[in-house]
């Protein structure tokens, strides 16, 4: 390691090791908190979306700039884990004064911009809480609300190749695999940083979150008894924008493409009919064509039948057939 260079190190200890999952879905609040930095990060692959969204964007978000730098170090109460918008709001909303003076205090020491209102914020004053929420609402509304199927789809495809290369090559060499130049040193687990950080999980294990608009290193934040690592998903939000998926459509045709975008989770004929609105016949047609193609797969519980993507369906899905090519060698 080369002298000076910041390090991010999480140390696993064996039993945390076999505490490593994925979570089940996006996390609303935290991909919000990373839509905001993405929106001031100078990352060419988001020029496109970032102009386009700023110039949507209402003007009543914009105290979340002044809150979320490009870092996407902000306040940790303004991303709690929470399963809907709604519940994750109510969250920021009901945080206790004390975590929130102590946050701000921590972000103010690192970015030193003058933010007048948030002493309001500390002070838990009405008005300046209500402008937080109002931010907090609009930027939901312009940055997350109308994408988040694609946010949805993408998180899948991710989460369902991340478990392709675990059952493939273990758990060591996955999460190795989420970030550039991430290395083992014994058990403990070290990422390129901007700051010199150890997190020790201490049997607690960690739930690996990747999100559709960060690039960046990656995050990790505790939540509770929680470890969360948040590192950049595979295809982000500008590629899933992409018109690539024309191509997916041209290539299968418009109901196989969409069929294989959901079968990133395993789902029943069922399930597959009554969500793209097709007769159970219809699907099962292309279910079968599809799986014919090696681009899904099916097995047997009981009387109902699974279908699933193959690691080739998701390397179409995701840009990535190279590394699963790599992944099914024995």
């Amino acid at each position: 390691m080369a002298r000076g260079k910041a390090v991010l190190r999480v140390c696993f200890t064996a039993e945390d090791l076999l505490q490593v999952t994925f979570a089940d879905e996006p996390a609303p609040m935290v991909e919000l908190t990373l839509a905001i930095a993405a929106l001031q990060r100078p990352d060419p692959l988001f020029t496109l979306w970032r102009q386009r969204t700023l110039h949507a964007l209402p003007r009543s978000a914009g105290p979340l700039l002044e809150l979320v730098p490009a870092t996407a170090k902000g306040p940790l109460f303004l991303d709690p884990m929470s399963r809907g918008f709604d519940d994750g709001l109510d969250q920021v909303l009901s945080i206790p004064t004390p975590f929130v003076r102590t946050e701000l205090r921590r972000v103010h020491a690192v970015d030193r911009r003058p933010i007048p209102w948030t002493r309001l914020l500390a002070d838990r004053d009405r008005e300046a809480w209500q402008i937080l929420e109002h931010a907090v609402r609009a930027a939901h509304a312009g940055l997350l609300a109308g994408s988040w199927d694609r946010i949805r789809a993408g998180f899948d495809a991710e989460r369902a190749w991340r478990v392709q290369l675990l059952a493939a090559q273990g758990i060591r060499a996955t999460l190795a695999g989420l970030a550039p130049g991430a290395r083992w040193h014994g058990t403990t687990l070290e990422f390129d940083s901007t700051d010199n950080v150890e997190i020790p999980l201490n049997g607690n294990g960690i739930t690996l979150l990747p999100s559709v608009f960060w690039t960046g290193r990656p995050l990790v934040g505790k939540y509770a008894q929680s470890t969360f690592l948040v590192y950049p998903a595979v295809t982000p939000l500008p590629l899933l924008d992409d018109p690539a998926a024309n191509a997916l459509a041209a290539l299968l045709g418009r109901t196989r493409a969409t069929i294989l975008e959901q079968l990133t989770r395993p789902r029943t004929t069922t399930d597959l009919a009554h969500q793209l609105d097709l007769a159970k016949s219809s699907v099962s047609e292309h279910t079968k064509a599809l799986r014919a193609a090696h681009l899904t797969t099916a097995h047997r519980d009981g009387k109902t039948v699974w279908h699933s993507c193959t690691p080739l369906g998701l390397g179409l899905l995701t840009g990535t057939l190279s590394t699963t090519r790599i992944a099914r060698r024995p």
